[in-house]
């Protein structure tokens, strides 16, 4: 295509007028869409619109604005967000109060000079410390979830002098090289093997975590740390089994590695208490947070430790540093979003919206067997498990077609994820449960007889 600083410098100017502009016109809204879809194509990935565009059902849908639990295309056509970002708005989609937090700190500064103490850091570090479980003391700000997860890589590295990690079989930590060896599915590490050294054993299976960590003692190739999800997210919305997390906690205190819990999903007050882990009564040696720590408005994340993760750490501070990490906007979100959870007590409201849908859908569950097979999981951190991957993929369609989004996991595609915000009202789950009902029913039918399910 070749430089073009003319160009790039209108270009720029007409978008700019568009974000400035409370409503677009109908010539406008067509530019955007037909724009939108040819530069996806021709210069970001051509193989994700293709995906998006078979569920969006009547025409491409581009959106544009958002509140509460909803959001807005182009077009003005409202949807309920079951899908929640992956788990991103558990305080909604632009909360007021995280909104003006960040605009009170946008006239103030936005980036911090990486040299001197930016306070917004330590209140933020300092909150962490109070709202996480056990001996969780310090905090190292990232902007992913990913970056958190290599964080406490290094963390249980530098604490054991090890270079050997346990996962579990459905687990996802991310993308990024070092996160992604933890990440379990091998349509997405094998094109970048060899990766970390990592072992992975089945999700909840007691007896072949502890044969590992006893074979690894015995070979010398002792574990750094074990890193698992307490309720799996890509994996399909697996709840660890009671007992599961407390005999990881002995194993590692038994062979001295560190264990690491990502609450990069489940985390915030998604399952009904702060943070999962908290269930059972356990706590981490480190631990991973991203997601809705930025309150759906800032990305940022977390690692946070306990002493013995932190101590060589103390001694060369240099060892793991970001630039935009712990920015004063970020952090701003942060703790905004910290007081809008405690305020507003967001878990238990996700744990009793959560205890108010199960039963709705394991009615259709019981009706409709040949469609529908498990629904699990905590509060708002739920998956639907259907009959196979057409089948689950079919009902996504029929639900967007009545303006809802959902959508799977990545590991489990026979699995749809509930995971709306904690704010949506009993009026929006009850509109959500009936389009279920009704997608469900009519793709039930469709199976029956054996004519592709029709979009209504």
């Amino acid at each position: 295509m070749g430089q073009d600083l003319e160009k790039a410098r209108a270009k720029s100017r007409e978008v700019l007028e568009f974000i400035a502009k409370p409503k677009l016109n109908e010539g406008e809204r067509k530019q955007v869409i037909d724009e939108s879809v040819k530069y996806w194509t021709e210069h970001v990935n051509a193989g994700f619109l293709q995906y998006r565009k078979s569920v969006s059902t009547d025409y491409t849908a581009v959106e544009w604005e958002d509140e509460g639990a909803t959001f807005r295309d182009i077009n003005g056509k409202e949807f309920i967000d079951m899908l929640g970002g992956y788990g991103v708005y558990n305080v909604g989609h632009r909360h007021p109060r995280v909104l003006k937090t960040v605009r009170d700190q946008l006239e103030k500064q936005a980036i911090h000079s990486q040299e001197l103490i930016d306070p917004l850091r330590t209140y933020l570090a300092y909150l962490v410390s109070l709202i996480t479980p056990g001996d969780l003391k310090y905090s190292f700000f990232t902007n992913s979830g990913t970056e958190s997860v290599e964080g406490c890589l290094k963390m249980a590295m530098l604490a054991t002098g090890r270079r050997h990690f346990i996962g579990t079989i459905g687990g996802f930590h991310g993308k990024s090289l070092g996160s992604l060896g933890g990440t379990s599915k091998a349509v997405f590490r094998e094109p970048f093997l060899p990766l970390l050294n990592w072992s992975h054993v089945p999700f909840g299976d007691v007896e072949a975590l502890e044969t590992v960590f006893k074979c690894c003692d015995f070979s010398g190739d002792r574990i750094a740390a074990f890193v698992v999800e307490p309720l799996q997210g890509e994996g399909g919305i697996n709840v660890a089994p009671p007992g599961y997390l407390a005999k990881a906690r002995e194993l590692c205190d038994k062979y001295g590695a560190m264990l690491v819990f990502d609450e990069i999903q489940c985390g915030m007050g998604r399952t009904g208490k702060m943070f999962y882990c908290q269930y059972d009564d356990v706590s981490p040696d480190l631990m991973a947070l991203g997601k809705a720590f930025g309150g759906g408005v800032m990305p940022i994340g977390a690692v946070v430790g306990n002493e013995k993760t932190w101590s060589k750490y103390v001694e060369n501070p240099f060892l793991h540093t970001t630039t935009f990490g712990g920015n004063p906007l970020s952090c701003a979100a942060a703790i905004a979003t910290i007081s809008i959870l405690l305020d507003e007590d967001l878990p238990a409201q996700a744990k009793a919206k959560g205890d108010y849908m199960i039963p709705r859908m394991n009615e259709l569950v019981k009706r409709y067997p040949d469609v529908m097979k498990e629904i699990r999981g905590v509060g708002l951190m739920l998956g639907m498990e259907f009959t196979g991957n057409d089948t689950g993929y079919e009902v996504a369609k029929h639900l967007f077609a009545r303006n809802i989004l959902i959508s799977g996991t990545y590991i489990n595609s026979k699995c749809l994820r509930v995971e709306p915000p904690l704010t949506i009202s009993y009026e929006q789950i009850d509109t959500f449960l009936k389009a279920l009902e009704e997608s469900v029913a009519e793709v039930s039918k469709s199976a029956k007889s054996g004519l592709a399910p029709a979009i209504s």
